[in-house]
């Protein structure tokens, strides 16, 4: 029930009631499944009469209240105890939201869901659609859109590093970098306007000059942030390391050996793997996405063909490529900046400078590890502080310090200034400080329901 009714929040829009407010809304905030503990988060004007229709009277702001829930009215005019719940009453606007908001802590099994969400229609709220509480929070000028997609980011952490780099974003370490972006250039924009609105009044010299240097080191800040190699989004969106070599040199048992599981089928038989193989772990802190490839050789079969085509592919997209031989000899075609690694050290030893392992009795593999740990780190750590975290912001910046280029190359007054206001437009577009609306829907559409 709870789901086909949550699913109907999908075809509901931002539609305001006639007094202006946004409806009342509600979701689960905790996943489904058997748990101990669901809480069920409700936010919009007109949320307290709600909660005082279910539980009674109101508990003290921001503390936690046992009551009973109620479903008024049923059939007979008879009252019917759905459970008894911890209540947490947070009136706006000092609320995650900013809406009057509360929170019932109940017991998670279905049929109390159930009950709970049918009562919250009867009273007149409906189901949340995905992000509209965050989306509110933004609307409401609880955070703004860089810290919402931090909280999306926090959300989906699946790492100790990931997790740190969203809760700064989502507190607002990107958002104050760029704010101070926008008011160096808000003071420069208006001293152009001064020059273009009062050319006769013989303003100092000094004022174009700062202007022009403000507008400078503004793009010249902006270039240097975006010259971090992507570290951010890596960490973001995780790594690839695609593992490739000629066929039986233990690509596949590596594979095992990193996951610590039979994530690939090992056999003797050369080109027994015909497509890539995936499985996540975890190096340094950030997720890496393994990926076994088919052996790289002449063959006139047409699958092991197409599998050593996907391999290929697969070398160009990853960020790290293990490339695996076994032998004395170093392999004539590698790829530039992968990392070599010859295997069965146990049989022969590798090529002096090359890092040898035996995946057969364990020789080498905590050495591996550290290696690619590190190297993962390097991928992921990035010089910028705080670091660009998404394809949107980095679009954004460069289109900022494109038309901060065009301004400072143009001596006309009126065209530097339209130059500076479009730089503007495209910084304000990051934090959502101008019409976005398009935009608002891409990112909160990606947040689970219930934030």
């Amino acid at each position: 029930m709870v789901a086909t009714t949550m699913a109907a929040a999908m075809e509901t829009s931002f539609i305001r009631r006639g007094d202006g407010a946004l409806p009342v809304i509600f979701a689960l905030a905790t996943g489904t499944g058997r748990a101990a503990i669901a809480v069920m988060r409700i936010s919009g004007a007109g949320c307290g009469d709600i909660l005082r229709s279910l539980c009674g009277r109101l508990p003290k702001p921001r503390r936690a209240s046992l009551r009973g829930v109620w479903r008024r009215g049923t059939a007979g005019g008879r009252d019917v105890l759905l459970d008894r719940a911890l209540v947490l009453w947070f009136p706006g606007p000092d609320s995650y939201t900013g809406e009057d908001s509360a929170e019932l802590h109940l017991h998670a099994g279905p049929a109390v869901i159930d009950g709970v969400a049918d009562a919250l229609v009867a009273l007149g709220a409906r189901p949340a659609e995905p992000g509209e509480f965050t989306r509110r929070a933004f609307s409401n000028g609880r955070l703004d859109l860089v810290q919402a997609e931090g909280i999306a980011d926090l959300i989906d952490a699946e790492t100790e590093a990931q997790r740190r780099q969203a809760l700064a974003q989502a507190e607002g370490a990107q958002s104050r970098l760029y704010e101070d972006w926008a008011a160096r250039l808000r003071t420069a924009l208006a001293h152009q306007e001064a020059l273009i609105d009062f050319p006769d009044e013989d303003l100092p010299p000094e004022v174009e000059q700062e202007l022009v240097s403000t507008l400078d080191h503004l793009r010249d800040e902006m270039r240097a942030y975006l010259d971090d190699g992507g570290q951010g989004e890596r960490l973001r969106r995780g790594l690839v390391f695609a593992i490739v070599g000629e066929p039986n040199v233990g690509k596949s048992s590596l594979m095992n050996a990193l996951t610590q599981r039979e994530a690939a089928i090992v056999s003797s038989r050369a080109g027994t793997t015909r497509d890539a193989i995936e499985a996540r772990v975890v190096l340094g802190e950030v997720p890496v996405t393994l990926v076994d490839t088919a052996g790289l050789r002449e063959t006139e079969d047409e699958i092991e063909a197409e599998g050593v085509r996907r391999a290929l592919f697969h070398v160009k997209q990853a960020d790290c490529v293990i490339h695996l031989f076994s032998g004395a000899t170093v392999p004539d075609k590698v790829e530039p900046d992968c990392m070599l690694v010859c295997n069965k050290v146990d049989k022969v030893a590798a090529p002096a400078g090359i890092m040898g392992i035996s995946v057969h009795d364990g020789q080498g593999m905590e050495v591996l590890r550290a290696m690619l740990a590190r190297r993962a780190r390097e991928l992921t750590q990035g010089r910028a502080v705080p670091p660009l975290t998404r394809a949107r912001h980095r679009a954004a910046i460069e289109e900022t310090v494109h038309h901060l280029n065009r301004a400072g190359d143009d001596a006309w007054p009126e065209v530097r200034g339209e130059e500076m206001r479009l730089a503007m437009r495209a910084l304000g577009r990051l934090t959502g400080a101008v019409d976005v609306e398009a935009l608002l829907d891409t990112v909160f559409g990606q947040f689970c329901i219930g934030k």
